[in-house]
């Protein structure tokens, strides 16, 4: 009974949070309302208990705080114009022909996913280039698609363990700090992409190279202001902090996160752009992290009923291959979150966690989302995006070009980690 309990809680939440229906009511249920309900459900079947949620907290508390001070952060670099400005200085600088802007536009999508998160970079930048682009190309609205792509799909394996934050809550979990980290993820990253960016651009190829009518370009990008220089050296100086930190026992990445945040919070005041209740309020996405906690708590039911120890079982011996097809797929069915989070408790329960499985799991579970939109709550925010700017990407072909795009790069990052 127990078992049924806590599976139909698990799926019936997650259904829930990645469908987000809205009820009679005119009132929309949230990600965070939806698993929030499964943990009472879980709690009140007594399949999990109070010392379940303690261990949570204990668990996520330190990875939650980077997530949140991440979250500060971008969205005073936001406030202060320093992405866009950016963007729109690379934008301009390769908008001679959709060819030249797509590399651009990938390249700056990659870097933003990279030091921003990849939630926050696909958000961020998505709405700015397909604007720019049906400005820049107006009687070929088609390219606005390819466009839309090459930002969804340049924040492939996440380089940094901050740029995840999935990856970020399993790292901290299994004790992998920062630079263990970026020197295994990274050249997996930089190749991943660098696959991905060569089929996405031979998926295209005939939309990009299509004749183009000579359009006025664009007026030059002004020198960045002075707030905007001095939130730029912020973003750069702390992402070039993590490593150095990192490198001592014990290093607090949490602890450079959040001073970076409280800097960023003083930057936006100083400037009049908003008060820090208010960027608290607004900019910080609170709804997941309840969600992140909570999936985690449902996961914890999992395991206390017995299907985790499923999982483990057919991960025990398995290859490297094996575990990351599995998190791919289970990534893309059941959501990225909580398939991350049953990959590290079924991993755990293993006396030697290798480090190779930790990988490939994490690989999985960046990788997966690609190939359905309801594997992850960014590709589904993406598609919104993309719908509000009048460009409609239907699901079938997400499938099929999230397919051509993932299974090469799942394989080549999967071999990568089999030959470490």
């Amino acid at each position: 009974m127990h078992l049924f309990i806590a599976c139909s809680t698990f799926a019936l939440a997650v259904t829930l949070a990645v469908s987000r229906p809205r009820l009679a009511s005119g009132l929309q249920v949230t990600p965070a309302s939806a698993a929030f309900a499964g943990v009472v459900c879980l709690m009140a079947a007594g399949t999990v208990q109070v010392s379940d949620l303690a261990s949570a907290l204990d668990t996520l508390w330190r990875p939650l705080l980077t997530i949140v001070a991440i979250m500060i952060t971008t969205a005073a670099a936001r406030r202060l114009g320093v992405i866009d400005r950016i963007a729109r200085r690379i934008i301009m600088r390769e908008a001679a022909s959709p060819a030249t802007l797509f590399g651009g536009v990938f390249a700056f999508s990659l870097v933003a996913a990279s030091v921003l998160s990849n939630d926050a970079a696909i958000l961020l930048v998505t709405p700015l280039v397909l604007a720019f682009v049906q400005r820049r190309f107006p009687e070929a609205p088609e390219l606005c698609v390819p466009f839309a792509f090459a930002v969804f799909m340049a924040a492939g394996v996440a380089p940094f363990v901050t740029s995840n934050p999935m990856n970020m809550v399993v790292a901290s979990y299994v004790g992998l700090n920062f630079n263990q980290y970026a020197i295994n993820m990274l050249p997996i990253s930089l190749v991943g992409s660098a696959l991905t960016f060569l089929v996405l651009r031979g998926v295209f190829a005939r939309e990009l190279a299509a004749p183009i009518r000579d359009e006025a370009p664009p007026a030059a990008a002004s020198a960045l202001t002075g707030a905007e220089r001095r939130m730029l050296t912020l973003l750069v100086a702390v992402t070039a902090t993590y490593p150095v930190v990192a490198a001592f026992e014990g290093g607090a990445i949490w602890a450079v996160a959040a001073g970076g945040a409280l800097l960023a919070l003083w930057l936006v005041w100083r400037e009049g752009k908003g008060s820090p209740a208010g960027v608290l309020r607004r900019d910080v996405s609170w709804d997941v992290l309840v969600f992140l906690p909570c999936v985690f708590v449902l996961a914890t039911g999992l395991r206390n009923v017995g299907l985790v120890d499923l999982v483990a079982s057919w991960y025990h011996g398995a290859s490297v291959a094996t575990i990351g097809v599995t998190a791919a797929l289970g990534s893309a069915v059941l959501n990225n979150h909580p398939m991350a989070l049953v990959n590290m408790l079924a991993l755990d329960t293993r006396p030697d966690i290798a480090q190779g499985d930790v990988l490939a799991a994490l690989i999985g579970g960046d990788l997966g989302p690609r190939l359905l939109p309801t594997g992850s709550l960014a590709g589904l925010l993406w598609l919104e995006a993309c719908r509000r700017q009048g460009v409609h990407i239907s699901a079938s072909r997400f499938v099929r070009i999230g397919v051509v795009l993932t299974v090469p790069a799942l394989a080549l990052s999967l071999a990568w980690v089999a030959f470490l």
